[in-house]
């Protein structure tokens, strides 16, 4: 091996083990990539190798720092964050829980039904992983424990329906990700429509099915065995409705052209905030702590962001894509056998990183190469580079999984910390297994059937 290819490997190896230090990520990248160059830089000076890497290179992080600042589609992701946040403080889910409930509470398992369909929409409306995570578990869990629901299947249900939002439109992650493959963010956007509403059907299809299996799961609540009436339908669309309409101005204003995603996210932002008002549950605390969880989101990916400026660049420097490129392609497999390789590398990367990560340091590498691959997607004339909008999308649902894979993932941490004492967090690792599991069907559907990500773009240019 030559001396870059050397360093390149050692460059990973050592961000992998500065993860297990405690220190921050932004602070692990940056420092990875500061001390290649200084490496380096020795290697060049007294050890007559050429890596190509100086002062210089640092220096180019600083052009690079401007690009991000300047990027208007940036501009979205804290508006979004606002957003998520706002809309949490509106009072709105708990009506969603209280008329849902009337309505599910009378099929077995309604209750979970009703987790995960205030989970679908709270992804369509936030897009806020911790925080929907902690409200549907504060919420919710109390009232599955009193009904008699297994430990297991409440907290599964919670974490897998709090997580539908790094998925489902306007999600932040897919945002960065356009942003980082210059890709339209209005393409991801509506493919990752169809892929975030199977994984919901599929989550409701196993509840039901599980909970007839095992009626002792999700016992039904005393008085609950009547039928549904007109005024329970009612109530749900009256709770439903401010959600849905703050979904069809952000998403709508985006799906027919009239809005930028960086201007619908000034309209999502002003819109959850007159909810919250509508609903009187806005004063001047709330407006403090909103903006401040608002600045501490945005400041921790704009480091981060920052922190792999450096470690790319540095990465690049010793020609890690052509490293990446050189192994990928060699593979004894097929194009699509590429990209499952890719998809099982980025599923169990996600055991260990988080998505911000996996986004910002592996998605780059490794989309030029799937790029070149000649890829059989339709985008049926209409799509722009419809093999990367697909490829993307897959890893999308791939790391959505990063959020529920122990040991690193962050929802079963968030939904810890709201439950009582007594849970167990193996109790919280058996219930997320078989929404893994339906995840991983959902992205072989995907994976299997491309047109569920490039047709409705398709139709909304057409």
């Amino acid at each position: 091996m030559e001396i870059n290819d050397i360093l390149v490997v050692a460059m990973f190896v050592t961000f992998i083990a500065g993860l297990f230090t405690g220190f921050p990520l932004a602070f692990v990248l940056g420092g990875t990539g500061v001390l290649f160059t200084g490496v380096g830089w020795i290697a060049d000076t007294y050890f007559d190798a050429w890596t190509g890497l100086d002062y210089m290179t640092l220096g180019m992080v600083v052009n690079r720092i401007y690009k991000y600042m300047d990027n208007w589609v940036l501009v979205a992701l804290p508006m979004f964050i606002f957003m998520g946040l706002m809309l949490d403080r509106s009072g709105i889910a708990e009506r969603m829980m209280e008329s849902m409930q009337r309505l599910f509470g009378k099929v077995r398992g309604g209750l979970a039904v009703t987790v995960t369909a205030i989970g679908i929409i709270l992804a369509a409306s936030t897009g806020i992983i911790g925080a929907s995570v902690v409200l549907l578990g504060l919420l919710s869990f109390p009232a599955m424990r009193s009904q008699g629901y297994e430990n297991p299947l409440a907290l599964g249900t919670i974490a897998a329906s709090g997580t539908l939002g790094i998925l489902i439109p306007p999600s932040i992650m897919l945002v960065i990700m356009a942003d980082q493959l210059g890709l339209s963010v209005g393409d991801l956007f509506m493919g990752a429509v169809l892929p975030g509403l199977i994984l919901g059907v599929l989550y409701i299809g196993y509840i039901l099915v599980y909970c007839w299996l095992r009626p002792e799961a999700a016992p039904l609540p005393e008085g609950m065995e009547g039928g549904v009436g007109l005024r329970e339908v009612l109530q749900v669309v009256r709770t439903v409705l401010p959600a849905a309409a703050l979904i069809l101005a952000v998403l709508g204003s985006i799906f027919a052209g009239i809005a930028t995603p960086t201007e619908a996210s000034g309209v999502g932002a002003l819109g959850a905030t007159l909810l919250a008002a509508w609903n009187r549950k806005l004063d001047f605390r709330v407006f403090r702590e909103v903006l401040r969880g608002t600045y501490n989101t945005t400041a921790y990916i704009f480091a981060i962001f920052l922190g792999a400026t450096c470690f790319a660049l540095v990465l690049r420097g010793l020609g890690g894509d052509e490293v990446i490129e050189q192994v990928l392609t060699g593979l004894p497999f097929g194009p699509y056998g590429i990209v499952a390789f890719i998809l099982a590398v980025v599923f169990l990367l996600g055991f260990f990183l988080d998505w911000i990560e996996i986004t910002l340091i592996v998605l780059p590498l490794v989309a030029p190469v799937v790029g070149k691959l000649g890829l059989a997607v339709p985008g049926y004339g209409q799509v722009e580079n419809p093999e990367l909008v697909w490829f993307v999308l897959l890893v999308a649902v791939a790391l959505q999984t990063s959020f529920l894979t122990p040991p690193v993932g962050f929802a079963l941490f968030y939904l810890k910390g709201v439950c009582p004492p007594d849970v167990k967090l193996i109790e919280i690792y058996k219930g997320v297994v078989p929404f893994i599991v339906l995840q991983l069907v959902g992205l072989v559907l995907v994976a299997v059937f491309p047109w569920l990500v490039t047709w409705l773009p398709a139709v909304a240019y057409g």
